[in-house]
This record gives structure tokens, C-alpha cells and sequence, in this order.
């Protein structure tokens, strides 16, 4: 499984342009006024992993397949959204639909790129954001629960559990407050995700600089990494002006001008990264003559659920997982190698699967 991820902000912010470059499309059109993103533009990407070409060669597979990231170019939000100012429930119903935010902070100036509040001041634009996802929620909310009236005097379980959870939100959102925070017990953790609150997702914060400040970040982005340290939340500093110019570039032009500039990697790569630490996201992989594969699993997964990533039909008739580490299958040069050496490992239903782990499952049809 790959994950979903919306580029939200404020208008002109620079995120059809980060779109554009992540997905190496012309679909969202990048220009100079608001609103120009009308309907969500959807794209995915290979997920970049060293660790896969490696596997691949050692294992001679005739074919590459990376894990997925999808991105969706959700249209700028301004103050009011809420209440359906700009194109703003539509936008928000969006929002709803993604496993995490990538939110685009304008850090940079440009007297020839407008602002709809006519001023650079990214937390402020964080706040104006939050605020609407926030109003969003408490607005929700409380036609949920006054939905759930009836319910509640016949005792409903469900209706209980839930009320519970959405007076525990209102409680946080009128303290001026994201839902994230709410502490959730695990037997609770279904329903709490069914409540599809915009302000439980959980976000990262994506500074897009001028290009002399892509290495090393400005005055803009520090004041964010403040912001988002308070908060708990991650930052990734971009330009996403060159991140537009490399999607055009060779692989091997595009590793010199990263190299000019002083970057070692892209950003997709650290973007792509964080959204994958955010998310507690781990890939394991799997290897032969056909292919060599990548998967994504959340971090804490067992084994069955892991093969289940595959097929349903492996989860159901999991017998067990012979597994090798990353390290240990290239240090032995293969599979061959890692079982001479002692390194292939039979594990059971009770197995977490570990980051970078190569696996070949056994099951019964």
C-alpha cells in the first residue's frame, strides 16, 4: 500500500508548481492567481529506494517495481473557507479524503508573485489554514451530535462510543486546538479514525524558498521549524521553483545541478521521507528472477497482515515468513548466500515485520 497525501495552503503559495514537479505533469496549471486549482489533481510516483536497484541486482530481476506515493493538489484555501468563502467546501471535503497534508508555507519573496493577504508571513498562513480546518471541524461536529440525540436515550453502543469521541474533539477545538491532539486509547482508534476529522491528520509543514535558500533554509522557514517544533509536527524545506527545473532534467543532469546548488538529494526524496515518518510507514521487500518489489506497511505490522499487503488469500493461509535482513542479503549476495550463512530466518503469526526485511511468504490456497 502507498498513501495519500494533499498539498493544501493558501493560494499562490507554490503548490501546483511542487505538484507539477513531484508528479512530472503539466496537469495542475501553476499560475499567477487564485483559484487556479478548481478540481483536485491526482498524481502518483515511484517511491526513490536505493535499497530496491540493489536488491534487484544481487537477485538478477528482470523488473523494478517501487511502492507508490499518491499526491493530490487540493486548491488554496482562504480565510472563510469554512463557511464556503473562495470555492472552500469543496476543497475541505477533499481534504477529508487524504491520509496526511503536506502543507505549503510561501518563505519567500517575490514582489512579482501576489499574496492574497498581501504580506510573506508563513505562520500566520499556517494559523489562517488551521483555523478553517479547525471551524470546519467544530461545525461538523456538532451536527453530529445533535444527530445522535435519538441514539443515545435507546443507549446505543456505537452512538455512545461516538459521542464520546466527538465531545472529546469539541473539547480541544473550542480550547483553539487541532483534534491531533486528543490522546486516543487503542480500542477506541477505529472509530476515532471513522470520525474523518480534518484537524486529526496528521500534517507536515513544507517550506518552499527561493532557490539560494533550497540548502540551507531562510529566516521564513526557521520561524516554521519553530512553529512546527511546538507542535510536534515535521517541516521540509523546498524550492519548489527547482524542483520544477530538475523534473525536467536527465537523472544525470539533475544530480549535477542538485550538486551546484549545494543538495545532495531532491525533494521529492526528503518530502517523500518525511511523509513516510509521519505516516510510521516501513517498506520490506520482496525478490526474485521475475522482480524485485517494494511494499509499504505500517510500522508494528505482523507478518499474515504484512503478506496480506500482497494478497488477501496469503493473510488467510499464512503458514509462515522466511526472512533475510537488507544487510544480511547483500553481505551474502542473495538468498542463496544468506541460507549458507545462517541468515534466513522461518518466522511466525507472531512476527513484526522490520524495515527493509526481504520476505518470502508460505501459505496454504
Amino acid at each position: 500500500m502507498g498513501f495519500k497525501m494533499g498539498i493544501v495552503g493558501l493560494p499562490n503559495v507554490g503548490k501546483s508548481t511542487l505538484f507539477n514537479a513531484l508528479t512530472k505533469t503539466a496537469a495542475a496549471q501553476a499560475a499567477n492567481f487564485p483559484f487556479c486549482t478548481i478540481e483536485p489533481n491526482v498524481g502518483e510516483v515511484n517511491v526513490p529506494d536505493a535499497r530496491l536497484d540493489k536488491l534487484a541486482a544481487i537477485g538478477g530481476s528482470k523488473q523494478i517495481i517501487p511502492t507508490r506515493m499518491t499526491f493530490v493538489d487540493i486548491a488554496g484555501l482562504v480565510k472563510g473557507a469554512s463557511k464556503g468563502e473562495g470555492l472552500g467546501n469543496q476543497f475541505l471535503a477533499n481534504i477529508r479524503e487524504v491520509d496526511a497534508i503536506a502543507h505549503v508555507l510561501r518563505c519567500f519573496e517575490d514582489a512579482d508573485v501576489t499574496h492574497v493577504e498581501d504580506r510573506v508571513d508563513p505562520v500566520a498562513d499556517a494559523e489562517v489554514i488551521e483555523t478553517e480546518l479547525m471551524l470546519a471541524d467544530l461545525e461538523s461536529i456538532e451536527k453530529r451530535r445533535a444527530g445522535l440525540v435519538r441514539k443515545l436515550k435507546g443507549n446505543d453502543k456505537e452512538a455512545v462510543q461516538q459521542d464520546r469521541l466527538l465531545a472529546a474533539a469539541q473539547a480541544v477545538l473550542e480550547d483553539g486546538k487541532p483534534a491531533r491532539v486528543v490522546d486516543v486509547d487503542e480500542e477506541d482508534a477505529k472509530a476515532w479514525k471513522g470520525l474523518q476529522l480534518l484537524t486529526t491528520k496528521p500534517i507536515l509543514y513544507v517550506c518552499n524558498v527561493d532557490e539560494g535558500s533550497a540548502a540551507t533554509g531562510n529566516a521564513f522557514s526557521e520561524q516554521v521549524e519553530k512553529m512546527a517544533a511546538d507542535q510536534g509536527a515535521g517541516t521540509v524545506v523546498i524550492s519548489a521553483q527547482i524542483e520544477e527545473e530538475i523534473s525536467q532534467l536527465e537523472a544525470e543532469e539533475a544530480e549535477e545541478f542538485l550538486s551546484e546548488l549545494g543538495l545532495d538529494e531532491a525533494g521529492l526524496d526528503r518530502l517523500i521521507r518525511a511523509g513516510h515518518d509521519l505516516l510510521n510507514l516501513e517498506t520490506y521487500f520482496t525478490v526474485g528472477p521475475k522482480e524485485a518489489r517494494a511494499w509499504t506497511i505500517k510500522a508494528g505490522t505482523k507478518a499474515p497482515q504484512a503478506a496480506g499487503v500482497i494478497h488477501g488469500d496469503f493473510e488467510k493461509g499464512f503458514i509462515r515468513a522466511e526472512t533475510i535482513a537488507y544487510d544480511d542479503f547483500v553481505t551474502c549476495n542473495g538468498e542463496q548466500g544468506a541460507k549458507e550463512a545462517g541468515k534466513m530466518r522461518a518466522e511466525g503469526k507472531a512476527y513484526t515485520v522490520k524495515d527493509g526485511d526481504v520476505l518470502h511468504f508460505l501459505f496454504n490456497t
